[in-house]
C-alpha cells in the first residue's frame, strides 16, 4: 500500500528567506508549508521563524505546538501523536509535521536519517512488511526541497509526529 499527497515542498535556504535563519528555518518552513495547505497563507516563512520563536539549534516541538495553534485558532487541534495517527491523518489527506532529534531524545548514537530536522510528511507506504514514510526534506543550499522516502525502522527512537485537526 502507498499512498503519497501531492504537496509543493521548499528550501529553508530560499532566497525569501533570512539568511540568518537558514541553518536553523526547517521549523519554520514546515509550519509555512502546513500553513499554505490549509489555506492559510499570511505570514512568510520569516514570519514563522518570529512568531514560533525559533532559535539558532532549531524549534522545540512544544513551541511548534503551542504557537501554530495559536495561529490556526480554536478551529484546529494541533498536538502531538502516535505514528498510526499521523498515518491515519496523511490518509485523510492532512500533512503532518515530523521532527528528528537524537540530541533531545538522547539517541547520539545511530544511523539515521537526519540528526536534527524538522519536515512535512507527506505520505507513507508498506514495502514487503517495511514502513517508509514520504517527506519534504525542506532542501539544501543550492538544492531545492525534494520528496525523499525513508524508512522509519532505524529511525523511529528520534521521531516526533504533530497533527493539525481540523475540529468542524
Amino acid at each position: 500500500m502507498k499512498k503519497i499527497l501531492q504537496v509543493e515542498g521548499m528550501s529553508q535556504y530560499h532566497a525569501s528567506i533570512d539568511t540568518a535563519y537558514h541553518s536553523s528555518a526547517c521549523g519554520p518552513v514546515t509550519a509555512y508549508i502546513i500553513a499554505r495547505e490549509l489555506g492559510k497563507e499570511q505570514w512568510t516563512v520569516n514570519d514563522f521563524y518570529r512568531q514560533l520563536k525559533g532559535t539558532r539549534i532549531g524549534l522545540f516541538t512544544h513551541r511548534m505546538i503551542r504557537y501554530m495553534q495559536r495561529f490556526l485558532g480554536p478551529s484546529y487541534d494541533v498536538q502531538r501523536c502516535s505514528l498510526k495517527e499521523a498515518l491515519s491523518e496523511i490518509d485523510q489527506g492532512r500533512i503532518v509535521a515530523m521532527k528528528f532529534d537524537k540530541y533531545f531524545s538522547f539517541r547520539w548514537f545511530g544511523t539515521f536519517s537526519f540528526s536534527y530536522h524538522w519536515v512535512p510528511l507527506i505520505g507513507y507506504e508498506l514495502e514487503q512488511d517495511q514502513l517508509y514514510l514520504y517527506i519534504h526534506d525542506n532542501g539544501g543550499r543550492n538544492r531545492n526541497s525534494r520528496v525523499r522516502k525513508i524508512p522509519y525502522g532505524p529511525n523511529h527512537e528520534i521521531i516526533t509526529f504533530i497533527r493539525f485537526t481540523p475540529l468542524n
